[in-house]
């Protein structure tokens, strides 16, 4: 089953130019992505890992690409995937961090009037091993095999992916939310997929303090998800009132707690680790 992405799946790279777009293209090739061309305004006719690099958007995609990855200054992303959006490509990974919170609603609005799915701002992308990787997780972590991962932390799901693998077990497909105020993603858009997904037979969703998304996933699960899912909640040591990393997580009015998500998980019948490391231990 097709996870937003595939083996076949044909990406393109927004400022492949740059330093933090050229490292992580050659590692994309390295893990076995299909990545087929970059882009760079201004830059068009030069090459980067043996790819063309185009000016637009447009000018590559007779190519096919499906998918995106944007590495570009904050200010630039609503132009960058605006371009993607209307020439038509279907998956848009932003790693770029703090973009402007209504340049993000922006891109949202267009990208699902058009279809198309976001990940990110912010995020470590998508990765299904032995298939396709979009994005910054270390290739070297990853095994595949039966248990899918969402995150709202690029940190943790390294830690959290690279103890299940070696602990013997694998990964189906590990997906980041991303860690800015309005992400692409929620955690129900993401369980919808792994619950159909008969390559996924175990669940692990990596939350933290802040908003209400775990609180509502765990909702879900309980109606809808006979898949076993277990939980990690980062930030249980956060004062109120006080951001901790991520722009989305900080605690208002009791209103995100650590314990209001520990709690609804545990009502879902989701065990919820007290450190990353126990992850696989639940898992079995």
């Amino acid at each position: 089953m097709k996870v937003i992405v595939d083996s076949d799946t044909k990406v393109i790279v927004q400022g492949i130019t740059g330093h933090q777009g050229m490292f992580h293209t050659g590692e994309m090739l390295k893990f076995g992505t299909k990545v087929v061309a970059g882009v760079s305004p201004g830059k068009g006719g030069q090459k980067v890992h043996d790819l063309p690099v185009f000016d637009t958007v447009s000018e590559a995609m007779h190519l096919m690409p499906e998918a995106t990855m944007i590495s570009v200054p904050a200010p630039l992303v609503k132009d960058a995937a605006y371009e993607a959006l209307d020439s038509g490509i279907k998956v848009v990974y932003i790693l770029t961090e703090h973009v402007p919170f209504h340049d993000a609603m922006d891109i949202l609005y267009n990208a699902r009037r058009k279809g198309a799915v976001v990940l990110g701002p912010n995020g470590p992308g998508i990765t299904r091993p032995g298939m396709c990787k979009i994005g910054i997780m270390p290739n070297t972590i990853f095994r595949k095999g039966n248990v899918a991962v969402a995150s709202r932390s690029g940190t943790l799901t390294y830690e959290i992916v690279n103890a299940i693998t070696q602990s013997g077990m694998g990964e189906s497909t590990v997906i980041g939310l991303g860690g800015d105020p309005v992400p692409g993603m929620d955690f129900i858009e993401v369980l919808e997929l792994f619950n159909a997904d008969p390559d996924t037979e175990k669940i692990v969703l990596v939350g933290e303090i802040g908003g209400s998304n775990e609180e509502r996933a765990a909702e879900y699960i309980k109606k809808y998800v006979k898949k076993k899912v277990v939980a990690y909640i980062a930030g249980r040591s956060a004062p109120p009132g006080k951001r901790m990393g991520h722009a989305g997580a900080i605690i208002e009015r009791g209103v995100g707690t650590a314990e209001s998500k520990i709690k609804a998980f545990g009502d879902a019948g989701v065990d919820v680790a007290e450190y990353p490391v126990d992850i696989p231990k639940l898992l079995r």
